[in-house]
């Protein structure tokens, strides 16, 4: 099991209005919390047994699910030892002022009742005000990524007149580590103005500082930092790229 207070915790969004499926998870994730939609209640159910110690937002306007069949779902996530930790909020813009105390009163969830609103702004306030009451981002900063088996992940960087390529091993919105087919010897402190990054189909330019390197095997991983002039803009191509990362990781979990 994962240290959360360390790691940070999940957060998913089961059947999310479209508000939040096309707006807040983005901005969650821009303030770097770990943030998934998920649709089908018994598939989320068997990832919360694997991370128990997550976040759970149920949209109680969704009528996939009955009243009671949602009421079930909820309490059994509830009472299962395995998942008793698992902690659940609401979304409601729709639901009666008696299914509303239903969940807050009797049943008690830990994360309260959002109320949908179309002032986007106001909604990514509240929920980010949940969440960082119980402490989901835990000590970790940013969202960092693996990239090990992706071959349209990498980095292009002009190295002694001409550019070498790079497979990109890890990346958050602070830097990224990578590996060259040819080790080039760049020592701590080196600045590189003109890096090309390849995440998936989406193309940007940065500047980065070498941190360091280390062996892995018999291949050298060197670290870059963004240096802190890095255009906002590709920052936020970043946590897009991140967030549609995490999520397809998720979808396959959600598949098993």
């Amino acid at each position: 099991m994962e240290n959360t207070e360390i790691t940070g915790k999940k957060i998913f969004f089961l059947h999310p209005p479209t508000i939040v499926r096309n707006e807040v998870v983005s901005a969650l994730v821009l303030q770097e919390f770990e943030a998934y939609t998920a649709k089908d209640p018994v598939a989320l159910g068997r990832v919360l047994r694997r991370f128990p110690d997550s976040i759970v937002f149920v949209n109680l306007d969704e009528k996939t699910m009955s009243e009671k069949e949602l009421e079930m779902w909820i309490c059994g996530i509830m009472a299962d030892p395995i998942t008793a930790q698992t902690q659940i909020g609401l979304l409601a813009s729709n639901a009666s002022d008696e299914v509303k105390q239903k969940y807050l009163t009797q049943i008690n969830v830990a994360c309260g009742l959002t109320p949908i609103t179309t002032d986007l702004k106001k909604l990514i306030a509240q929920i980010s005000q949940v969440l960082f009451k119980h402490n989901a981002m835990g000590r970790r900063k940013y969202i960092r990524i693996t990239s090990d088996n992706e071959t349209l992940t990498i980095a292009n960087m002009p190295l002694n007149g001409h550019f070498i390529s790079a497979s990109i091993r890890d990346i958050s919105s602070t830097g990224f580590s990578c590996i060259f087919l040819e080790d080039p010897n760049l020592a701590k402190g080196t600045i590189i103005t003109d890096i090309q990054l390849k995440l998936q189909s989406t193309l940007m330019r940065a500047e980065a500082i070498v941190l360091g390197s280390r062996a892995d095997e018999l291949m050298q991983v060197y670290v870059f930092i963004f240096m802190p002039q890095v255009d906002t803009d590709v920052r936020y191509k970043i946590h897009k790229y991140i967030q549609i990362v995490l999520q397809n990781k998720m979808d396959m979990e959600l598949k098993k």
